[in-house]
């Protein structure tokens, strides 16, 4: 019976922003047009039970377009200062868990207009030498335009049209699909040499007017070219200033020159003036290929480039390579040895090698040849081969890298050979593998080199291809030694270590392996869970091992609090369990299972409470307005509670509500008497709400555990005589919220209206001047005046501006608009009072205010009304205008401002001076919170 009204989603998507149009396409598709930089709005409008979840995605956008991080999550999608490439099909998806998902989309077309540019070519394909050799022109017209652009040409103040002159041919060439439109001149003469407009248009969709372009072809109309003044390529030292000048030899219209660069950007740093590029202090990542482009739009741009270089040595390495012919890795007498040296070079070219021992220079010689390894096989590279070693050829042998440029420092890289000069051999102490370690330690692993020289250490892993902790798949060392921080478990396994031929011997590489083990604590299940039971019932909590290392000797232990509850070992089992078999008032609270290992502890938590769950609102409501009164409305409240048996018996909701935007709750009971079924909808009326004010309302299930989970919801009136800033058919403000209803502070005035109370207000006030209580004659009730204490000066102005209103569509029949009684209540008491001024400012004429209404000096001690018949032709704002008198008594105060579709009282009906419903209800809220709660409380059964 009562789950029917458990009801999969359906959805509506409705549109509030800044559409040009909105049509159905073909029954099936919607397409909402927007012009480009406006706001896209979009609301999905959901109906069913529990409230589903709304999610808006997109497709047919580019891959790079993130829109939004690819989703929103709540009704409202709302894009502003919308762009081309956000154009596309836009998805909104329900889903609550019943049935499928409701899914409606929308295409979004995004409208633009780009600036038209003309280009003058010799022929469609390519420009000949001599410009005018054939005498035939063409000129295109190009714009990127969405809907698709329509081009007319003018010549001077003449349209041209096909056929209209027989030296014109108007075309679009088939393969641009109309984006293009080009104009051919045939067989120039004197007429042709003239102003031509190429004017673009999309016919003012979405009131995007038309744009022209226009080009001055002359007999001097020629092509751009230019010379670069600098050398091709240039060497420069790092640091250094590097100057690159570009100069226009020839085209008309002159020419625009850029600068650009084949690998990205132009670096930060880079000067540019005209045809001039200056990079100060130049260093390596600046080196590539620098371009100027000369482009006047006529034929094709021209393009010179020069290739700069910045000089560099780096990475000198050196290896030994012992007799070839012999299968010894060992250096000995009278066998051959080989020196090699490697240096990274730019440019290569200019490098040059020299090979000193003991410090005096070396020659070439019949027993010491000094070779350059071929550029191609090993750039940068040089060889020393001693032929036949004798005792006498020990020393030190020191190969120097040079550029011939000068101005970067040499490399120097020494090898000695001795006796004592052996290969390499590698090995792991014994305490050293396996090493075993715990999560989250820092380590080393070690390998052992011996040998003279020592070479370079390469680490990587033995057992599996993944990449070291560094992220690289192998790992350099100079002392063999390979520290790892933050030890993880995944880092368990095999390692290598191996030598390279780098700064030691070209042999075959001597490798070790280490073992790393890893301990880390168990990883349980779960490591949260919150289980909701009733007292008196039984729960039974369970928590799983997923992996530990060691996995020995597992222990566990429960506790609730600090309090220990049972210890244990596992043997076999992976899990432990705890029963609680009857719940009571301290059996609640946090249940903590530890499960221990070597490594340390892993732990399930679980929260056992008998808090309620959240209630669930029931926004799909048959016109949940039940009452509507000229200042005030009823709201119809209906909710579900969600798992109502889950947990003891409900017995009351605390219902708390707030008008938005206030900070305090009004709270009250609400009795529950039985069990509330599930599915059950429960009603509760909120009487006296304020038109046309929105509310929050918040619901909390109490059971004897206490509070349950709450829930929150906005209700906003939503009657056909409202507001909402929206239409103006009916407004109301005593200025009691904390948004004054809206109204802003203008930035152009002297100071600022003030909210006040006369409750509130600063005990030093001014006497003999503003009011004593607000209009209703409360001094709890708030209204905005100026305070022209000192430091307000004669003649100072304050201004306060009321939101927009947007006024109610014209009588399709009458020429006549619509007609507003616009009142408000003015309190001007004291010996120095100015003026109070209001006025009508209409949308779209911001810079023009009209006077509405005016008065000055003393009006006694008591608030006065004023009313005025209005005529807003289109959406307006009302200004009041306080201005200060000659002294410091001249407080002026507003209140009750309201705005009412139709014509003012006539003067002789009296007026009704009860306080207006808006302004007295909110107090009643201030005061007495519970009448506005004063309903019934109903079950639906």
């Amino acid at each position: 019976l009562f789950l029917a009204l458990a009801a999969p989603p359906t959805v509506r998507i409705v549109h509030s922003g800044l559409a040009c149009n909105i049509e159905e396409e073909r029954y099936s598709e919607r397409v909402y047009t927007i012009r480009e930089g406006e706001t896209l709005e979009l609301t999905c409008l959901v109906t069913g039970h529990p409230r589903p979840q709304i999610r808006w995605t997109k497709t047919a956008g580019s891959a790079s377009d993130r829109f939004q991080d690819s989703s929103v999550f709540n009704e409202t999608l709302r894009i502003s200062n919308i762009q081309r490439h956000q154009g596309g099909r836009y998805y909104c998806k329900a889903e609550n868990g019943l049935g499928s998902p409701a899914i409606k989309s929308i295409r979004v077309d995004v409208y633009y207009l780009d600036d038209p540019i003309v280009t003058v070519h010799q022929s469609i394909g390519e420009a000949k030498e001599q410009f005018y050799y054939e005498r035939t022109v063409f000129l295109r017209c190009v714009a990127n335009s969405n809907p698709p652009v329509r081009y007319s040409w003018r010549r001077g103040q003449e349209v041209l049209l096909q056929g209209s002159d027989k030296g014109v041919e108007i075309y679009e060439p088939f393969f641009t699909q109309g984006e293009t439109k080009i104009l051919k001149l045939k067989n120039l003469r004197p007429q042709d040499y003239a102003n031509y407009s190429c004017i673009a248009s999309v016919r003012n969709v979405c009131s995007i007017p038309d744009k022209m372009v226009s080009f001055r072809l002359s007999n001097k109309t020629a092509s751009p070219s230019i010379k670069l003044l600098v050398d091709d390529p240039i060497v420069v030292n790092p640091g250094e200033a590097i100057t690159l000048v570009c100069v226009t030899t020839g085209g008309e219209p002159a020419p625009s020159l850029t600068w650009v660069r084949s690998a990205g950007t132009l670096p930060e740093k880079t000067v540019l003036n005209g045809g001039t590029l200056t990079i100060p202090a130049i260093t390596s990542e600046d080196a590539g290929t620098y371009s100027c482009i000369a482009n006047n739009n006529v034929g094709n741009p021209a393009k010179k480039s020069t290739n700069i270089i910045v000089r560099a040595l780096k990475k000198g390495r050196f290896w030994i390579t012992p007799d070839p012919y012999h299968k010894d890795d060992n250096i000995q007498i009278g066998r051959e040895v080989k020196i090699s040296c490697q240096v990274e070079a730019i440019p290569s070219e200019e490098l040059t090698f020299s090979w000193f021992k003991n410090g005096r220079p070396l020659r070439s010689s019949e027993r010491m040849v000094i070779t350059q390894t071929d550029p191609d096989v090993s750039p940068g590279t040089t060889n020393l081969d001693i032929i036949d070693l004798k005792f006498t050829d020990f020393g030190t042998y020191t190969c120097v890298a040079s550029l011939k440029g000068g101005g970067i420092s040499d490399i120097s890289i020494d090898v000695n050979i001795s006796s004592s000069t052996v290969p390499p051999n590698l090995t792991v102490p014994q305490e050293k593998s396996p090493l075993v370690t715990r999560e989250g330690d820092t380590i080393e692993l070690q390998c052992q080199v011996t040998g003279k020289p020592k070479p370079i250490i390469l680490w990587s892993r033995a057992d599996k291809e993944v990449a070291m902790p560094d992220g690289a798949m192998q790992t350099e060392s100079y002392d063999g030694i390979l520290r790892i921080v933050n030890v993880s478990r995944e880092m368990t396994g095999t390692y290598r270590c191996q030598t390279s031929q780098y700064n030691g011997f070209n042999v075959k590489p001597r490798e070790a392996l280490v073992q790393l083990i890893v301990q880390y604590p168990p990883a349980v299940e779960p490591t949260f869970l919150e289980i909701r039971q009733g007292q008196g019932r039984s729960i039974t909590m369970s928590c799983r091992v997923l992996r530990a290392y060691p996995t020995r000797v597992l222990t566990y232990e429960w506790r609730l609090g600090s309090k220990l509850l049972r210890t244990g070992q596992f043997d076999v089992q992976d899990s432990t369990e705890y029963t609680v078999s009857s719940l009571s008032r301290d059996s609640y609270g946090i249940y903590n299972c530890n499960i221990i290992n070597e490594a340390g502890a892993g732990q399930c938590s679980f929260l056992v409470t008998g808090k309620a769950y959240a209630p669930e609102f029931y926004y799909d409501t048959y016109n949940p307005l039940w009452q509507n009164r000229p200042r005030v409305y009823s709201y119809s409240l209906q909710w579900t509670q969600m798992n109502p048996d889950a947990v003891d018996r409900i017995l009351a909701y605390r219902l708390g509500i707030r008008q938005a935007g206030q900070q305090r709750w009004w709270e009250q009971e609400i009795t529950v008497n039985g069990n509330i079924q599930k599915g059950e909808l429960i009603t509760y009326n909120l009487t006296e709400l304020i038109k046309p004010e929105a509310y929050e309302v918040r619901l909390t299930p109490i059971t004897r555990f206490g509070e349950g989970d709450s829930t929150i919801r906005v209700i906003k009136y939503s009657g056909k005589k409202t507001l909402a800033y929206k239409q103006t058919r009916e407004f109301h403000c005593g200025f009691e919220d904390g948004n004054i209803c809206l109204f802003t502070q203008d930035d152009t005035d002297n100071f600022d209206w003030t909210k006040q109370s006369t409750a509130t207000r600063d005990t030093k006030y001014t006497p003999n001047t503003g009011p004593n209580a607000d209009r209703t004659g409360s001094k709890e009730g708030f209204y905005m005046y100026i305070e022209t204490s000192r430091p307000r000066l004669e003649g100072e102005k304050a201004r306060l501006v009321s939101p927009v209103f947007s006024v109610a569509p014209k009588n399709p029949y009458g020429a006549t608009n619509t007609a507003y009684c616009f009142s408000f209540y003015y309190h001007m008491y004291g010996q120095h009072i100015g003026s109070l001024n209001v006025y009508l400012r209409l949308k779209g004429q911001t810079a023009i205010e009209n006077p509405l209404w005016s008065s000055s000096g003393n009006k006694g001690q008591h608030w006065n009304q004023a009313r005025v018949n209005i005529n807003p032709p289109t959406s307006f704002q009302l200004i009041f205008e306080g201005i200060r008198g000659p002294g410091i008594e001249g407080d002026i105060a507003i209140d009750d401002v309201s705005i009412v579709e139709g014509e003012c009282m006539k003067s002789d009906q009296p007026a009704n001076n009860l306080r207006s419903g808006a302004v007295g209800t909110l107090a009643h809220i201030r005061l007495i919170p519970v009448t506005i709660l004063m309903s019934v409380l109903s079950h639906q059964r």
